[in-house]
């Protein structure tokens, strides 16, 4: 598990194959597809080592044995994130964190217990200097492209220069991942005036200000969706509510086309004949096509996905964390940030 400074191309990606709703399966598949869909990523499989091998085997997947890390214990979705990373030392995740820590690994991926993931991330590999706290970025379609929420539940009771960290982290995110050269930047609030909102997104904002950021200033809730800007900065409570309110759209609209088809055979068909053309449209909704979401701020690459991860979020997962490998992010923020350490 070493990378030569002449194969700088090669990725080490630590998956955790007990994270998920659907682990093993769906992190053993979706992990193996990922890397045999792109021979630059070293795939090590993180996990209870028997099960791995029987997905592998039953799948009838090809992999290098001598890829597998034998981790013996597994920390349930449900159980308290720091609490657990003590009781259990040999799970996947504080296992897989700690590879990373060590350099034995460039990122690690997993679909697991959220908390526990970002709790060993934080505490085993260690915040990048600057950084007062992580942040989860959730992409977010809109009608010019893709906004990226910042933070949306890694913390809450953010403070203004956690509010100007997500918004230094976020651009250099947004810009290296999806292209945009001068991202726009704006704060969460309840109104575009200067002047409105509660103490701490007012004193962000004119912290944000003194940066060379593109910051336009206050942003509304309905500004996500029209893609005002490419950056929204909150606190990660109301990020968090904002986001678990996107998520259920999908599923609500689902519901009302299949009510709708209920009521008549002519219904029926008028959802039929459209029914390819909604699925498209209403794709960029799926979190299997961005896979999960990246804990910046981080000394190293974690990406965190659904619980429900399918194998096809959790490839998307892993070409994530390659993604972000390519684009040198950790260097890239850890520069970003001390550039405006003096602000706060």
């Amino acid at each position: 598990m070493s990378n030569s400074d002449s194969d700088k191309t090669r990725c080490r990606i630590i998956v955790d194959a007990m994270g998920g709703d659907f682990a093993p399966y769906s992190a053993v598949v979706g992990a193996i597809q990922a890397s045999t869909e792109n021979s630059k990523i070293e795939l090590y499989l993180v996990g209870k080592s028997e099960e791995i091998l029987k997905i592998i085997s039953s799948n009838n997947l090809s992999f290098n044995k001598e890829n597998i890390i034998n981790a013996d214990e597994v920390i349930g979705m449900a159980e308290g994130p720091t609490a657990s990373l003590k009781a259990k030392p040999n799970s996947s995740i504080v296992v897989g964190t700690k590879l990373v820590h060590e350099k034995k690994a460039d990122a690690f991926v997993s679909a697991g217990n959220t908390g526990a993931v970002m709790a060993a991330a934080t505490l085993i590999i260690g915040r990048i200097p600057g950084v007062g706290r992580p942040t989860i970025g959730q992409p977010m379609p809109n009608t010019t492209g893709i906004s990226t929420l910042f933070d949306v539940g890694a913390s809450v009771d953010s403070k203004p220069r956690h509010l100007l960290e997500y918004a230094i982290m976020g651009t250099i995110f947004t810009k290296e991942i999806y292209g945009i050269e001068n991202p726009k930047v704006g704060v969460l609030s309840v109104g575009e005036e200067e002047a409105k909102g509660n103490e701490v997104t007012i004193a962000a904002a004119a912290l944000i200000k003194k940066t060379n950021l593109n910051f336009v200033g206050n942003v509304e809730g309905r500004d996500i969706l029209k893609g005002t800007v490419h950056v929204v900065v909150c606190d990660g409570f109301v990020g968090n509510i904002v986001l678990k309110f996107g998520e259920s759209v999908l599923d609500f609209l689902k519901y009302k086309f299949k009510d709708y088809a209920k009521k008549s055979l002519i219904n029926k068909l008028k959802i039929g004949l459209v029914k390819g053309s909604m699925k498209e449209i209403l794709k960029d909704f799926d979190y299997q096509e961005y896979g999960g979401v990246p804990l910046l701020g981080v000394n190293g690459i974690s990406i965190i996905g659904h619980g429900s991860s399918t194998p096809k979020a959790i490839k998307n997962m892993v070409f994530r964390a390659y993604e972000m490998y390519q684009k040198d992010l950790i260097l890239k923020i850890e520069n970003s940030i001390r550039q405006y350490s003096n602000l706060t």
